[in-house]
C-alpha cells in the first residue's frame, strides 16, 4: 500500500513537471499570451483582451525566452516584420517592460508627422475620415475620438482615432530610422508614447521584438477574475478576431 502511495505522488509530480516542460516549450517557441493594459492602441486593442502573440513570426532572440536569458546573441531563423504588423516588443531603454504597437516605419526610412498625417519617405499616407469613436477612459470619462482608415504604402490598412491634429506629437521632426531598428506608433495616435519619444522608446532593436500580434482569445471589460460578471462584462463581439 506505502509503495502504491509513493508511485502516485512520484507519477503526479512527473504528470506537473512534464506540463510546466511543455507549456515552457510552446511560450517559448508558439504563442504567448499577453494582455492589453493601456488604451494605446484603442481602437485595434482595448484594455482587457488578451491575446496570443506568434513568437516565431520574427525568429527567436533572447528576449524570445523566460526572463530574457542571455543564452546566444541576435537572432535565428530571423524573419523581418512588415510595415502594418501589431508587435510585441521589449522596450528599448530598459530592456524589461512589454509594448504592444504597430511598425509603421523600417530601416532606413525617414518618419514624421505633419498635422496629424503620416509620412513616410516624405510621402503623405493616405487617411480616410470615418465616423466618431467614443470610449470610457480610466477614469470613466466618456471620450470622444475621430476615427480614420490609414492605408500604408504596401496598401495594409488599419483604424486609428485621433483627439486633435495638432497634439504635441502631430508635428514632429523627421525621424531616419537606424539600420536594424523599427519605428512603431500606437493606432490611438494622441494618447499613446511610441518611437516619437526618443528618450522613452524610440527606436525599435530587431533583437527586442518578442512577436507579431495575432489574435484576440478573450476580451472583458473590467477584472478578469470577477468571473461572476462575465455575462456583462466578457465581449463576446471580439472574441477570437485577428488582428490586423
Amino acid at each position: 500500500m506505502e509503495k502504491r502511495k509513493e508511485g502516485g505522488f512520484g507519477e503526479l509530480l512527473r504528470t506537473i513537471v512534464y506540463a510546466v516542460l511543455i507549456a515552457l516549450v510552446v511560450r517559448t517557441v508558439a504563442y504567448e499570451p499577453f494582455s492589453i493594459p493601456s488604451g494605446s492602441m484603442i481602437p485595434t486593442l482595448l484594455v482587457g483582451d488578451y491575446l496570443f502573440v506568434s513568437k516565431y513570426a520574427y525568429g527567436y532572440s533572447r528576449y524570445s525566452l523566460p526572463l530574457g536569458l542571455p543564452l546566444f546573441d541576435g537572432r535565428v531563423f530571423a524573419s523581418e516584420p512588415e510595415r502594418g504588423d501589431v508587435a510585441v516588443f521589449k522596450l528599448p531603454t530598459d530592456g524589461a517592460t512589454d509594448y504592444i504597437k504597430r511598425i509603421v516605419g523600417l530601416p532606413g526610412d525617414t518618419i514624421q508627422l505633419i498635422d496629424g498625417i503620416l509620412h513616410i519617405n516624405d510621402q503623405p499616407v493616405e487617411r480616410i475620415e470615418r465616423d466618431a469613436f467614443t470610449y470610457l477612459d480610466a477614469a470613466g470619462n466618456v471620450r470622444a475620438l475621430r476615427r480614420y482608415t490609414e492605408v500604408l504604402p504596401n496598401g495594409r490598412s488599419h483604424t486609428i482615432v485621433e483627439m486633435t491634429d495638432q497634439g504635441p506629437f502631430d508635428n514632429t521632426p523627421p525621424y531616419v530610422v537606424p539600420e536594424g531598428h523599427y519605428f512603431a506608433l500606437g493606432d490611438n495616435r494622441d494618447s499613446s508614447r511610441d518611437s516619437r519619444f526618443l528618450d522613452e522608446v524610440g527606436y525599435i532593436p530587431f533583437d527586442n521584438l518578442i512577436g507579431r500580434a495575432e489574435i484576440i482569445f478573450f476580451s472583458v471589460d473590467g477584472r478578469i477574475w470577477e468571473f461572476w460578471k462575465w455575462p456583462n462584462t466578457v465581449r463576446l463581439d471580439r472574441l477570437f478576431n485577428r488582428i490586423e
